[in-house]
């Protein structure tokens, strides 16, 4: 019997940055770079963008410990 990947750990751990509900900080340069931005708008975002691409590590290596652990 296969398990769904939110049952096993292993599998969810594989499937991580393929299932982040939230865009990868990559993506979000992109769309910021093709918006044509006033310089204000501009240092303003990149501001916000740092603190998310920070928050977003953060969650993937705190998700991919606790996945390490539990498929074990």
């Amino acid at each position: 019997m296969k398990c769904m990947y939110h049952y096993n750990p292993s599998t969810a751990l594989e499937e991580l940055t393929e299932d982040a509900t939230l865009p990868n900080p990559v993506h979000v340069r992109d769309m910021m770079l093709r918006r044509k931005l006033t310089a204000d708008q501009s240092l303003e975002l990149n501001r916000i963008f740092l603190e998310y691409q920070n928050f977003f590590g953060e969650a993937q290596k705190l998700g991919k410990e606790i996945l390490q652990r539990l498929a074990k």
